[in-house]
């Protein structure tokens, strides 16, 4: 039987931009095809690190429609459909489903700090678009925390297939086994994929396997099969690097690795801005020092 198209290692992907700061098509399809042959499982478009927030609703769509269409056969494309009101999230759901994509990857409401009635609300209303819904829980940057017992009852109603848990508290992952043990668990920020991977995470929504996709690819399968002797060395030379998907700076952070690594990162669009030469001295020794160690 096949797994569930929201299993596996999904990148949340970079996204390219020329000279002139409009979007690098032609490159993010490219960078696509790389993460496919890098024996990863599906890119999701159109999330913080893809700098979404910048896009206009032309380009948004356009960056779904490239990923299916540079997507390999049993590649999967789970775009993110954030939006501040429930009605726009799920006409990008929507415009997800017609291009081709399998699932998608859903915030909460994310303009103000929205009370329970509100979440379930938002949820009901994107899961009419008819695809699987991943629900994505980040209360550090939308200020509204899908609790254990919130998914629970997100999950029980039928509105969510599983979470990009995204906290960084791995205790998590036994409360919402015990209250949702439906409820399938990703595995959100890259500095505790070992953590979550032990507790029983069957996905793993990435960051840095922008740069290395091989090595990371490999250090998920590891941790999520339980071979602690061959993951524990890979997650310590890797660490310094992965703590920065959880940084304020993870967008430049990510894009200036994946410069070094040869890949195209490049510059972000406002409000963004270049990290501080001390940042990215400090990233830049890191991600050599990972490179140097022969991690790709």
């Amino acid at each position: 039987m096949n797994a569930p198209v929201w299993h596996g290692v999904h990148v949340a992907t970079a996204l390219p931009f020329n000279d002139d700061l409009s979007v690098d098509y032609d490159g993010y399809a490219e960078h696509v095809r790389f993460l496919a042959e890098g024996g990863c499982d599906g890119v999701c478009p159109n999330g913080s690190l893809g700098e979404y927030q910048t896009l206009t609703a032309e380009e948004r769509a356009r960056v779904v429609r490239t990923a299916i269409e540079a997507a390999p056969d049993g590649f999967h494309v789970m775009p993110g459909v954030a939006a501040y009101g429930a009605a726009e999230a799920r006409r990008w759901a929507e415009q997800a489903a017609e291009a081709g994509a399998g699932s998608v990857l859903l915030l909460p409401p994310n303009a103000y700090r929205a009370d329970r009635q509100a979440v379930v609300g938002h949820y009901r209303e994107v899961a009419k678009a008819g695809l699987p819904v991943v629900a994505y829980n980040n209360p550090l940057d939308t200020k509204v925390d899908l609790t254990p017992d919130l998914l629970a009852e997100l999950h029980q109603e039928g509105l969510i297939v599983a979470v990009k848990e995204f906290t960084g508290d791995v205790r998590r992952a036994y409360e919402l086994a015990e209250l949702a043990p439906g409820l399938d668990l990703l595995i959100g920020s890259d500095d505790v994929l070992l953590e979550l991977g032990i507790a029983g995470a069957v996905g793993w929504i990435a960051g840095y396997p922008n740069m290395i996709p091989r090595s990371t690819v490999e250090l998920y399968r590891l941790a999520t099969s339980g071979d602690l002797d061959k993951a524990l060395p890979i997650y310590r030379d890797l660490h310094p690097l992965l703590r920065w998907d959880s940084k304020t700076e993870f967008v430049q952070s990510i894009k200036l690795s994946m410069d070094l690594a040869g890949r195209k990162g490049g510059v972000c669009r406002p409000p963004r801005t270049a990290l501080p030469s001390e940042l990215a001295a400090r990233i830049t020794h890191d991600t050599r020092q990972v490179l140097a160690k022969g991690y790709r």
